[in-house]
């Protein structure tokens, strides 16, 4: 990493159907290639509490499951002063150990440990399914949708981080 202000984190497994969602919108943010912004891809949420250490900004894409229609965008501010995620939304994995702990718990946790950026924007894409193999056509048909959206909430972030400085 870089050592930017605003860290992108694509959150998920890149050969779990539309859990690749994450990894794919982060993957066209950092061809930008925008200065200050660290873009990092992550399978294991748990590596999270730590990862955004020492930036003051964060924007993590992953895959949600609240019962919309697959390709459904979510955009939810989680910083520091924000509300806690709900854990039905933001699912673990399903197995065993780390991976049964999901997003949530690891904003939650970052948020007792003081490790949680101020300023933390989630954008989620509503899974379809989470078998091996490809994104499901639906996610795939909101891919660049996501990317835009995604863009456009790290233009914000930076823009609110500068304006901090």
């Amino acid at each position: 990493m870089t050592g930017g202000q605003v860290l992108v984190v694509g959150l998920g497994s890149p050969d779990r159907g539309d859990d690749a969602v994450g990894a794919a919108v982060a993957a066209r943010l950092e061809a930008l290639g925008m200065s200050g912004v660290d873009v990092v891809t992550r399978e294991d949420p748990t590596q999270l509490v730590q990862l955004w250490a020492g930036h003051q900004a964060a924007l993590v894409i992953d895959a949600v499951m609240s019962g919309r229609p697959a390709g459904t965008l979510h955009i939810r501010e989680v910083g520091d002063a924000g509300e806690p995620l709900p854990t039905h939304a933001f699912a673990a994995a399903g197995r065993g150990g780390s991976h049964a702990f999901g997003l949530a718990g690891a904003v939650e946790l970052a948020r007792t440990l003081g490790t949680l950026p101020t300023h933390v924007t989630v954008v989620g894409v509503e899974a379809g399914t989470f078998a091996h193999g490809g994104m499901s056509p639906e996610v795939q048909h909101a891919l660049d949708d996501a990317v835009a959206t995604a863009a456009a909430e790290l233009v914000a972030l930076r823009e609110e981080v500068q304006s901090c400085a």
